[in-house]
């Protein structure tokens, strides 16, 4: 049996990976859930038990093994009992879990992503030191750890100092810095990925939490600022699905030939978006539902942003959080940075993982994301 420490088997790209991985009957599940209770854990694994469709499956179930934790803790938050359960018994290990809030404290930032680096380094020496059988660890990174740097984010370990759009790039920048010592001074079969901005399932548009990409898209459609926005030029937004991510990171549990490597799960220069084009396709997508869209009006960048307290004031309640965090998709939206992904789709396509065109998927994304809504 192969049996598989999955952190962040709540969030999205950890959910795909596990609803992927099910169909594989000789692996076991034990997955590290953020509770702050044992009703609270059953509560969460029943709900991600919906969403795989095994809830009622008495055979399925029992490959399953939630274990409590906080990745912002030593060993992960776990148990001594369950720590020292999983070195006797862990094969692979896949870090998804992680905090995407883009303005966190730097400090509170790093918490969970340099923390649970230390964690995953930890825990792979131990399970390689007890020599049953563990094969890789996965560590989901972001292309955000570029930061500021000019030109394409390169496909290896980036140690030129750089400046960052915000403490979420810094925190994973920090945590990759960290993993490269130690797979350097121990050589540890550590593989970094590093999705773009994350999107539903390619085929339907699936996906258990509908996070950056969506607020992005409701900005575009104008609803949030009364049409009010600002012209983007030839800046393009890198998308990936969510299906092409976890089955990348699931290959790679598989072989040793990524031990020690980067892989850029992203559209790359060539199949990016403009934003101004997914500007269409999002107002498209919002009438073709019946939903009323206001008229673009489109503002200088500095005068949009100074217009964002008076637009707080009357915008609906539901909306006045998301515009306060507009100042950071602004931040990408007026940047033009783009993420190499050559090695990655020529060594994926070897293996039959082949890179989606957004075109053949964003309307999938989109009208799952608006039914649901």
């Amino acid at each position: 049996m192969k049996n598989y420490f999955i952190t962040g088997s709540t969030g999205s790209v950890g959910s795909e990976v596990v609803k992927q991985l099910i169909k594989d009957k000789e692996v076991n599940f034990y997955l590290l859930i953020f509770a702050k209770n044992d009703a609270d854990l059953k509560r969460k694994t029943q709900q991600v038990y919906n969403y795989w469709k095994i809830k009622d499956k008495p055979d399925e179930l029992k490959r399953f093994f939630p274990l409590k934790g906080d990745i912002r803790l030593n060993n992960f938050g776990l148990s001594d009992s369950d720590y020292e359960m999983l070195t006797d018994n862990c094969t692979h290990i896949i870090h998804c879990a992680g905090n995407v809030r883009m303005n966190l404290d730097i400090l509170e930032a790093k918490k969970y992503s340099v923390n649970s680096a230390q964690s995953l380094v930890e825990l792979t020496r131990k399970c390689l030191e007890k020599g049953v059988g563990f094969k890789k660890s996965e560590f989901i990174s972001t292309v955000g750890v570029g930061g500021r740097i000019r030109g394409a984010v390169p496909e290896t370990w980036i140690t030129d100092k750089r400046e960052f759009h915000n403490t979420y790039e810094e925190a994973k920048a920090d945590a990759e810095d960290y993993i490269r010592k130690n797979c350097e001074k121990y050589d540890l079969p550590i593989t970094v990925h590093r999705p773009s901005m994350v999107v539903g399932n390619s085929a339907d548009g699936s996906i258990i939490h509908f996070q950056i990409f969506y607020h992005l898209c409701e900005f575009l459609s104008g609803k949030r600022t009364s049409g009010i926005t600002t012209s983007t030029g030839s800046t393009k937004l890198d998308t990936i699905p969510v299906d092409y991510v976890a089955k990348a990171i699931i290959w790679s549990s598989t072989t040793d030939i990524t031990k020690g490597r980067i892989l850029h799960e992203c559209s790359g220069p060539e199949k990016s978006i403009y934003i101004y084009d997914l500007r269409k396709k999002v107002q498209k997508a919002f009438v073709k539902k019946g939903i009323k869209i206001p008229k673009t009006i489109f503002i200088p960048s500095f005068v949009f942003k100074s217009l964002l307290p008076m637009l707080r004031s009357f915008v609906p309640k539901e909306y006045k959080n998301a515009i306060k965090t507009l100042p950071v998709f602004l931040d990408y939206l007026e940047g033009e940075q783009s993420f190499s992904n050559e090695k990655t789709v020529k060594l994926l396509s070897e293996y039959n993982i082949d890179l989606p065109f957004p075109e053949n998927y964003l309307d999938n994304v989109l009208n799952c994301y608006l039914d649901k809504n």
